[in-house]
């Protein structure tokens, strides 16, 4: 898995990169109460605000974390967001983007420098 500064997770499925937030990103924010995401087939930029998440905390936004083609969101996600909370790395992904620009996954940390970072 990779790791953004914005506390986003990818992790490779294929040509395509499965994206949520972290357990530390959750953790931070609460219990997730409501989540807007992209539609199937946007073609957004590194930096985009693309998912709007509320907690009991704070609402935020979720920035795409390369370029490319969201190819498919969680819908369970929508109908349930402690999803998020439950299972960070798991059934609480966000959605499915295909890189336009892999080499942009080469200004992601690994696991060792996150943890390092949010220490």
């Amino acid at each position: 898995m990779k790791y953004t500064e914005e506390h986003e997770w990818l992790r490779a499925d294929g040509d395509v990169y499965v994206v949520g937030i972290t357990t530390h990103a959750t953790e931070q924010l609460g219990d997730l109460v409501f989540v807007e995401l992209p539609d199937v087939g946007d073609t957004v930029s590194k930096g985009d605000e693309i998912v709007v998440i509320e907690s009991v905390k704070a609402a935020s936004d979720i920035l795409a974390p390369i370029d490319g083609e969201i190819t498919a969101v969680n819908e369970a996600l929508v109908e349930d967001p402690s999803l998020a909370n439950s299972d960070a790395t798991g059934a609480g992904w966000f959605f499915k983007i295909k890189a336009s620009d892999a080499s942009q996954l080469d200004e992601t940390m690994d696991e060792a420098a996150y943890n390092a970072m949010i220490a």
